[in-house]
């Protein structure tokens, strides 16, 4: 027979839950972000080419978000490494 200590179930319960909660929220905070960017680049973007609603203008702005996100990653990741 095995024997379950519950109140340490519980903590652990109680401990694995608060991270979750936790991990959920920063996430939810990081979109909030990236949402807020999308539109701050979206904005200069129509101040620099003009309000464009073609392909082209939607690919040339994914494009530069890209190249800028990825820029950003490899900078945050060797910044992070050191």
């Amino acid at each position: 027979m095995v024997k379950i200590d519950v109140k340490a179930e519980a903590a652990n319960l109680h401990k694995a839950t608060r991270t979750q909660i936790t991990t959920l929220i920063i996430t939810a905070f990081g979109l909030v972000a990236a949402l807020a960017w999308n539109t701050a680049i979206q904005g200069i973007f129509v101040l620099v080419f003009g309000p464009a609603s073609s392909i082209g203008a939607m690919l040339s702005y994914a494009i530069l978000v890209t190249v800028i996100a990825v820029i950003v990653t490899v900078y945050l990741s060797r910044l992070n490494s050191k």
